[in-house]
């Protein structure tokens, strides 16, 4: 019997790291190539994160990076886990900001690893999978 390979979503702080220090990060997308992914919510994080500063390099960053990365959509199936899971995390006195349960939500529906820095709010979320790629 053949072994499933685990794929990932790559939350906003990796992804903003794989841009400004892709050294880093280099060796995990060379060893998870094709089976990497970030939400289209993660995307417009990075979009506004460009628009900070230097916008025409982080956008062109941002670019390179949607070459090696999958988006993935926050559709119906998305929404419907959303719902579920914040409804569960809020009987259990739980707190996760919004936009992580939306991300965290995408993951849980195509069965991917969340890859995050932010371990903590990710962690809470139930039945979530969680690396932290730049954890010592």
């Amino acid at each position: 019997m053949g072994q499933t390979l685990v794929s990932f979503l790559l939350d906003t702080d990796i992804c903003s790291t794989a841009l400004t220090n892709e050294r880093v990060l280099f060796h995990r997308f060379i060893q998870y190539s094709g089976r990497l992914y970030t939400s289209r919510i993660v995307l417009a994080e990075l979009y506004d994160w460009a628009y900070h500063r230097d916008t025409d390099n982080r956008l062109n960053a941002i670019d390179k990076l949607l070459r090696e990365v999958q988006v993935l959509e926050f559709d119906q199936d998305c929404a419907f886990q959303c719902g579920r899971v914040r409804h569960e995390m809020r009987t259990q006195g739980l707190a996760v900001p919004d936009m992580d349960v939306l991300i965290g939500s995408t993951a849980l529906v195509h069965n991917l690893t969340m890859v995050t820095h932010n371990t903590k709010d990710f962690q809470q979320i139930p039945g979530l999978s969680v690396q932290g790629w730049l954890l010592p």
